[in-house]
């Protein structure tokens, strides 16, 4: 349902977006946690949004809201999932297709491509290959998007994507801008799709990243800062999204109510 955007009937254009950040999905308790919940907790989450009135979006959605002025629909949601599990592949996306519910995947590229080339595919530690990724674009509820090519990791003084201690910061961008081009252009040749939102690994930010990655094209970037967002008219809104973390060990109604915050 298309509806007017929240804070209207005051004659705003402000849209408050909730982003709910998921990783892991494993049936196996012992392997529940802060980054892995149960499928049967996933769903008892959709069905609790659903129930609720919300619904999902992705970043294009709400990128075309804030650039063009384009409706997003009553109480939306936004669903993300990090790093490009293989059993976000099993358990996450037959769900997203019973309930009808989108999601905006952000893989790591050297996994996609490694996963890709070998017949290992077990939901406990594989991630999900290109062809999966195709399968789940193809049915329109799931969206990709730039979680780096290699980028993923703390090694070597520098954490996930942040500029290293006394790195020269045009050192810096030249291995960011590498990096992540990289993945840009292999999603592309891989799905036909250009990334338009940047998924910082660990939500470890330097600031001297946000000028390269609008230079190479991107409309938004995602952290992992637990904060609720509040889209305008105004691009830079899109930067620096905050994200509520998705923990196991608490239900549906809780989560949502006590640590979102929904109404």
């Amino acid at each position: 349902m298309v509806g007017v955007p929240v804070d209207a009937q005051q004659g705003g254009e402000e849209v408050r977006l909730p982003i709910i950040m998921y990783h892991g999905i494993l049936r196996e308790e012992k392997r529940q946690g802060k980054y892995v919940i149960s499928p049967q907790l996933f769903e008892q989450d959709l069905r609790y949004l659903q129930e609720q009135g919300y619904n999902t979006v992705v970043m294009q959605d709400i990128i075309d809201y804030v650039m063009e002025g384009k409706p997003l629909p009553d109480n939306p949601i936004m669903l993300t999932f990090d790093d490009g599990y293989y059993n976000d592949y099993v358990y996450a996306f037959p769900l997203l297709r019973e309930y009808n519910s989108k999601m905006v995947f952000s893989p790591i590229g050297r996994y996609t491509d490694q996963y890709s080339e070998v017949e290992d595919h077990h939901a406990n530690y594989a991630h999900a290959t290109w062809d999966d990724i195709n399968e789940m674009i193809a049915t329109g509820l799931v969206e990709v998007q730039n979680h780096t090519y290699n980028m993923h990791a703390n090694e070597g003084g520098r954490k996930g994507c942040m500029r290293k201690k006394g790195e020269a910061v045009e050192a810096y961008q030249q291995v960011l801008r590498e990096d992540v081009e990289k993945m840009q252009n292999r999603v592309r040749e891989m799905t036909g799709i250009t990334p338009t939102t940047f998924t910082y690994p660990f939500g470890a930010m330097s600031k001297e990243a946000l000028p390269v990655l609008k230079e190479l094209g991107f409309q938004a970037t995602l952290t992992c800062e637990s904060r609720l967002n509040t889209l305008t008219r105004d691009p830079d809104c899109l930067y620096g999204l905050g994200r509520y973390l998705r923990p196991s060990g608490t239900d549906s109604k809780t989560y949502f109510t006590k640590t979102v915050k929904l109404p």
